[in-house]
């Protein structure tokens, strides 16, 4: 992974590596569902990549926009971001909690991979960028 030196980069590095993890979640969580499941555990490990690239993606477009904006309206728009997406998360989960076709481990195990996953990728595009302050 090379340096981003700008937060355009950043956004850029991060999304591509969010579309990476999303994939692998996609193939790995889907086949293993698929294989200890059925199509319910393939249908599971699907939802939960697609509420991983949902969300990661978020994260970046709130980064981005609020990038542009001042310290404080940074940090709106990240807060923001944030609530949405728990409130959103909260929600799906209780309309999919009844939903018959999903099996709830590999829907389980498929958010854990892709929450731990993307937090991994935002600390390591993070932390080897070279942004000084006031770059876009």
């Amino acid at each position: 992974m090379s340096r981003a030196n700008s937060s355009a980069e950043i956004f850029a590095t991060v999304m591509k590596q969010g579309f990476l993890l999303v994939a692998a979640i996609a193939v790995i969580g889907g086949g293993l569902g698929l294989a200890f499941a059925g199509l319910n555990g393939l249908i599971s490990g699907l939802i939960g990549a697609g509420l991983a690239l949902i969300f990661s993606s978020l994260t970046a477009l709130s980064v981005r926009f609020g990038g542009k904006l001042s310290l404080g309206g940074f940090f709106g728009v990240v807060l923001g971001g944030w609530i949405l997406k728990l409130v959103g998360f909260v929600i799906l989960i209780r309309v999919l909690k009844g939903a018959v076709f999903i099996a709830g481990p590999v829907l389980f195990f498929t958010l854990v991979a892709s929450i731990l996953g993307t937090l991994v990728i935002d600390s390591l595009v993070v932390t080897r960028s070279r942004i000084g302050l006031g770059s876009n």
